[in-house]
């Protein structure tokens, strides 16, 4: 049975597939940062919170055999926001890094479980045609989820210290808030997310069934045309974003005497988490108009360019330590643009490589690998690079690795369906 009435669905439930992953691998960021660690520690912890969505695609074929969406959705979205509420609670404690941590590492495996059971129930509640006609609202809807969490919550941050409040309480009432609107859109998805699947349970021979499925999966993938230099491309493509990633709200906030730019959580909020997200939104917008318009082969070597040669600003950023704040906005709205419109060429890659046999379990396994490579890695050790050489000669040495990007991209083999 396809659903009548996405519109009361789609929306919020995308907005729960964002908050939580932005509370864990953006908002932990400026948290970590005010509570006194250093890059190198913030990068260390915060990356290793990465790794569910890393490794998700190992139990997504048993979430699927146990119970159905709709019941992993609504569980996961009260679990995470008890877990929530539990962080808020430890940050004013003497034990409050290793729990925070423990407590964000839990989250992280709710929301990529989320995650798989969100995409399959939008799969399974809706029509073939109707899939294609709210992929835009579904990924607006996460955006804006993005921009809540890394920008207006991150504000509230700091307005609560503006009132004088300590660090501490300031982020506790924060992560109370991101609990409160997870547990609120349980409630309502409770009401709101339709029944369209049966109950499911594995016995012995769905569980043998589900693990042929995965070895069948694996088999299809490690058996794909142009292997090496595909998983090259999906490793490294993002090297220098995955480096930035995490360097660059720390370079933002940290003070001029520490080589940053001293911004405030309001500030920050304005003009990474809301400016900056709008400017990827909108170059990912474009970039697909561009590749739809002229097709993947002709749009690639100038959406890479795209994703790289912006980077550049964080250099001249470094370099005049601005208190501009038009100007330090108008750098990182540049730099986000690019990203959006050469991530878009990346993830048509992605999907045209996944085409064939099994496409969504190859597609998994290709976002693992990207997020890998491209995300959990190089924001690992991103902290312990810009602490050693400062953030002067990081920045100019993440330019430097936009010849890897290059490099991958030369070697690459578009599909055919791309010819």
């Amino acid at each position: 049975m396809k659903t009548s009435k996405p519109l009361l669905w789609v929306p919020s439930l995308y907005l729960g597939e964002s908050l939580p992953y932005a509370a864990v691998m953006l908002m932990s960021l400026v948290l970590y940062q005010e509570m006194g660690l250093t890059d190198t520690q913030i990068t260390l912890y915060t990356g290793w919170l990465g790794l569910p969505w890393v490794i998700k695609p190992l139990w997504s074929p048993i979430v699927d055999g146990i119970k159905t969406k709709r019941w992993w959705v609504l569980a996961m979205q009260l679990f995470i926001g008890a877990a929530l509420a539990a962080l808020a609670f430890t940050l004013p404690t003497s034990f409050w890094l290793q729990a925070s941590l423990a407590l964000f590492m839990l989250i992280a495996f709710g929301s990529a479980t989320h995650d798989i059971c969100a995409d399959g129930f939008y799969i399974l509640g809706l029509s073939n045609k109707d899939q294609e006609l709210y992929v835009g609202l579904r990924n607006t809807f996460y955006r804006i989820g993005m921009v809540l969490g890394q920008g207006g919550l991150v504000m509230l941050a700091g307005l609560l210290q503006k009132s004088e409040m300590s660090i501490p309480l300031s982020w506790s009432i924060t992560f109370l808030a991101v609990a409160g609107l997870m547990l609120m859109l349980a409630a309502y998805h409770w009401k709101a997310l339709p029944k369209v699947e049966g109950q499911q349970t594995t016995d012995h021979g769905q569980r043998t069934s589900v693990l042929e499925d995965f070895r069948l999966t694996l088999k299809v993938f490690f058996t794909k045309p142009h292997l090496i230099t595909a998983l090259l491309f999906i490793l490294l493509f993002r090297l220098p974003e995955g480096l930035l990633t995490k360097i660059v709200p720390l370079f933002l906030k940290r003070t001029v005497a520490e080589g940053g730019l001293a911004l405030t959580d309001v500030q920050y909020g304005f003009v990474y988490g809301t400016l900056g997200v709008i400017g990827l939104l909108g170059g990912g917008i474009v970039g697909g108009w561009l590749v739809s318009k002229f097709g993947l082969r002709k749009m690639l070597w100038p959406l890479v360019l795209c994703i790289t040669l912006p980077d550049i600003v964080y250099v001249y950023l470094s370099f005049v330590q601005s208190q501009s704040l038009p100007l330090i906005a108008t750098c990182v709205f540049i730099e986000q643009v690019g990203y959006g419109l050469g991530f878009t060429a990346y993830t048509l890659y992605l999907v045209s490589f996944s085409h064939g046999e099994r496409s969504t379990s190859v597609f998994s396994f290709c976002t693992a690998f990207q997020y890998l490579g491209g995300v959990m890695l190089p924001g690992m050790v991103s902290g312990w690079m810009s602490d050693q050489m400062g953030y002067q000669q990081f920045f100019i040495a993440v330019m430097g690795f936009c010849l890897v990007t290059f490099a991958v991209t030369a070697l690459v083999k578009l599909p055919k369906e791309e010819n």
